[in-house]
């Protein structure tokens, strides 16, 4: 959206980002989720903005698991967007980030794999 934008037309990398955050948080959620637990983002190892997400494209995010501990997860997350003039997927950014089950303390907390 054009809020999003910087005045190139491009989005901003923050708003990546945040996106990022949000598709590792989702893979994270899905080892195990005890009541009263949360997951934190305590880890960005790596981003690579390959090419801009441009105004108008259609993002996705897919999200892997990397590494599973006793009280964290690392997530790989690519980045892709559907260009209007494009005919395949075009591949924009990839991450990988660290999140921690934490206990209603802010404490980490072995989480249940399921």
């Amino acid at each position: 959206m054009p809020r999003d934008t910087n005045p190139y037309g491009t989005i901003f990398g923050g708003v990546i980002l945040s996106y990022i955050d949000q598709a590792g948080f989702v893979e994270a959620r899905r080892h195990g989720h005890p009541p009263g637990t949360k997951w934190v983002t305590v880890a960005l190892d790596r981003v690579e903005f390959k090419k801009p997400v441009q105004l108008g494209d259609v993002v996705a995010l897919y999200a892997t698991t990397t590494r599973v501990g006793t009280t964290s997860v690392t997530v790989r997350v690519e980045v892709e967007v559907e260009r209007e003039q494009a005919q395949d997927a075009i591949a924009v950014t990839e991450a990988s980030i660290t999140l921690v089950c934490v206990d209603p303390d802010g404490r980490p907390t072995p989480f249940k794999t399921e």
